[in-house]
């Protein structure tokens, strides 16, 4: 047993004295190794925590205006990170996604959870599966689904307008919760036809499911460094972190629901293919299951069965958290200014129905313009790591000067450089958006600064949804969500913050959600007053 166990000692030894090796040389090499950057003394964390906490985005800012738009920062073990706001840059890596990729450990403890759907998967596996997802996300569905989301926005209308009836004619609500439950409604309805009762007011209605992702998804003030540690070191990832267990039920949950969900929906595929009279199902699901089952989808590209049960949890988070999160930070903004609230339901009182199509919507300017606002001002991901897969040459617009004074028009990136693209810190620059970039204020869209007109996003001049064949998939979805759900509470309540503005701000873990800084043991939430719209 001794011999085993010196030989294990010495192996583990030798193992890490040769990555120490190859980390030196690779910083002694590194093309990057003399770029300007922010200072870091710590060789375990480098800049790490920095870049962690989004309270940091300002000193990002003075990173940016002392060093340059290109930068190194330290990572873990003092490794150089290369942190990018050049927009021809980050257009050239979010083109060319075969060569820049996530980092595997960026996506590992997501991928625990979610398992391999469209969101993680990288290179001809995500060029397949978006290309069998593509027509559930396109116009003429969202259309389809613009009912349900007015549908779900009416019911957390009357949910509110129950709890006021209890409170003199106001109500104390917690805006992050119950726009949670709804959007977690409506991407059950809208995507897979199902009933996660998360509105429901009756405790037994609501099911497991709903219960465990609400559990899941909550944000501490703290980072997770178990969950961190175990991303980027293979070897540590029999530790247990906080909420694993969570995690771990909310994906068994998940992948036996959407089992069962997928054997239905296979079911009434091959019955409406016999019946000529009947039409499977409009959810997401649904058209999914139609697709991959087309006759001109070549059988090496269709989609697994476990392919097709692992976009459900992305769906969910990425359906129902980020735009849950976004709809909250738009009320948060208009207690700040309620002259663009007025204003804004000025606008949607004008309209004749309740229920509007997404043409009504899409149709009304400053209901528009306050989304743009809330997606720029508040990207509901601050961030985005790509770690590169081979060698390549990064052009930039602004030249980077290093520390020996050498100009460089482009960067000679090496296999395994690691590069992140701040969205937020771009979303509200002033080099772009001008001297009220960090304001919200919805008049902007009625006149874009033409340098907002290179960013290399999908949509709205910003980065929210990124560029290039990566983009957000589902942002209509988002859109039309989102301005369903603000159309239908604007017109019925006036908003008020029930806290100092100064103790919300903004912690991300796989969204920026808000965090009330004088509740730490119940940090994220949004808590408003709510009053009936009087109509004069």
């Amino acid at each position: 047993m001794l011999p085993l166990l010196q030989l294990l000692v010495t192996f583990a030894v030798t193992l890490g004295v040769y990555r120490l090796f190859k980390l030196i040389r690779n910083e002694l090499t590194s093309p990057i190794r003399y770029f300007p950057g922010p200072p870091s003394w710590n060789f375990l964390l480098g800049n790490f925590l920095q870049i962690f906490d989004l309270d940091q985005l300002s000193l990002h800012r003075e990173w940016i205006e002392k060093y340059g738009r290109t930068i190194k920062y330290r990572g873990l073990l003092w490794r150089s990170r290369l942190y990018t706001a050049d927009l021809k840059a980050i257009n050239h890596i979010l083109m060319n996604n075969y060569i820049y990729q996530k980092p595997e450990a960026a996506t590992y403890n997501l991928r625990r959870v979610l398992g391999e759907g469209v969101l993680l998967t990288e290179m001809d596996v995500h060029k397949n599966q978006r290309k069998i997802l593509n027509p559930a996300f396109g116009p003429l569905q969202i259309r389809e689904l613009t009912a349900i989301f007015i549908e779900k926005a009416v019911q957390l209308r009357d949910t509110w307008t129950s709890e006021m009836k209890d409170g003199d004619g106001e109500a104390k609500v917690d805006a992050l919760s119950w726009l949670s439950r709804t959007t977690l409604d409506v991407i059950g309805k809208a995507g897979f036809g199902y009933d996660f009762g998360a509105l429901s007011e009756d405790p037994d209605h609501r099911n497991e499911l709903a219960e465990a992702f609400a559990t899941m998804f909550k944000v501490g003030s703290r980072l997770n460094f178990v969950a961190l540690l175990r991303g980027v070191f293979p070897i540590l990832r029999f530790l247990r972190a906080d909420r694993d267990a969570e995690g771990t039920k909310a994906s068994q949950i998940m992948f036996r629901i959407g089992r069962e969900l997928l054997e239905e929906r296979k079911r009434e595929t091959v019955l409406s293919e016999k019946t000529s009279h009947l039409r499977g199902g409009d959810d997401l699901l649904s058209l999914l299951v139609r697709a991959n089952t087309a006759k001109n989808i070549p059988e090496n590209q269709r989609m697994s069965d476990q392919d097709v049960v692992s976009q459900i949890p992305t769906f969910i988070v990425a359906g129902h958290e980020t735009t849950s999160t976004a709809v909250t930070w738009t009320l948060y903004s208009l207690t700040r200014y309620k002259t663009i609230q007025e204003k804004l339901r000025e606008e949607l009182l004008a309209v004749w129905t309740d229920n509007p199509t997404m043409d009504d919507l899409n149709s009304l300017s400053y209901l528009d313009a306050v989304v743009r606002e809330t997606l720029r001002l508040h990207a509901p991901v601050a961030a985005t790591l790509r770690i590169a897969k081979e060698e390549d040459i990064l052009p930039l617009e602004n030249p980077v000067i290093d520390r020996q004074g050498n100009t460089h028009n482009h960067i000679r990136i090496t296999k395994g450089q690691t590069i992140l693209i701040p969205i937020a810190l771009i979303n509200t620059s002033k080099e772009i958006w001008g001297e009220d970039a960090r304001e919200f204020n919805p008049s902007r869209w009625s006149s874009v600064p033409p340098a907002a007109s290179d960013i290399p996003g999908v949509w709205g001049n910003m980065l929210t949804f990124l560029g290039g064949p990566r983009a957000c998939i589902g942002y209509r979805f988002s859109l039309i969500e989102m301005k369903a759900l603000l159309f239908t509470l604007i017109r019925a309540f006036e908003f008020e913050l029930a806290v100092p503005h100064e103790d919300i701000v903004g912690k991300s873990e796989i969204v920026t959600r808000p965090v009330l800084k004088t509740d730490p043991n119940n940090a994220n939430q949004l808590p408003i007053v709510i009053r009936p719209v009087v109509l004069s």
